[in-house]
């Protein structure tokens, strides 16, 4: 099964937590800031992602959503 997901730019601090939980490692850190200054999580499209939600329950921020394809 295939899945993905989508990252609230705006909520995302950057703490990584879905980066290092992330079995697939479909999640990297962007190079990008949102309008709090903080670097955000960036999904890879096109990934392994198998829409676990693993990365969304270790969010503190609750800024993701998972989808299943």
């Amino acid at each position: 099964m295939k899945g993905s997901i989508r990252i609230d730019q705006e909520r995302c601090k950057g703490c990584a937590l879905c980066i290092e939980f992330c079995p697939k490692k479909a999640i990297s850190l962007s190079g990008t800031l949102n309008l709090k200054g903080y670097f955000i999580a960036s999904f890879k499209d096109g990934g392994e992602c198998t829409g676990c939600a693993t990365c969304a329950v270790m969010c503190p921020e609750v800024a993701i959503e998972v989808f299943k394809n």
